[in-house]
């Protein structure tokens, strides 16, 4: 039993990116394929696609890398954790390394990233941070 799966999403795709891999396969659930999804609009990750049915159906995710070989995604942290939820309100979304970075809040309106919940004055639980 997993007690954290956003973390071990979060994870996986940080040792996918120091390990130089290609992609990761990763349990599904609505969440994390949110979160993956937001990744790949943000340009974070190259592609994401669901495979399989039913229950066991799982995701994979493909790693961008940039013109040397370095991956675009260079850090990823949680924030909010199930020992300790951390809130935002609708304007105080935090902003990672100025601007440079995302936060990824989970909000009434779906998984979004802080300039989205920012413009579109929604609060919610910020899930991680992906520089």
């Amino acid at each position: 039993m997993m007690t954290d799966p956003i973390a071990d999403l979060l994870t996986r795709i940080r040792n996918a990116c120091r390990a130089r891999q290609e992609r990761v396969t990763l349990p599904h659930s609505r969440t994390k394929e949110a979160i993956a999804r937001l990744l790949c609009e943000e340009g974070y990750l190259r592609d994401l696609e669901v495979t399989g049915d039913g229950p066991k159906r799982s995701i994979v995710v493909h790693i961008r890398y940039g013109d040397g070989g370095a991956p675009v995604l260079t850090g990823i942290r949680r924030v909010s954790r199930p020992g300790l939820r951390r809130y935002s309100a609708s304007g105080d979304a935090p902003r990672v390394r100025g601007g440079l970075g995302v936060s990824v809040l989970s909000t009434p309106l779906g998984v979004l990233p802080d300039r989205e919940a920012r413009r579109r004055n929604v609060g919610g639980e910020v899930l991680c941070e992906v520089w």
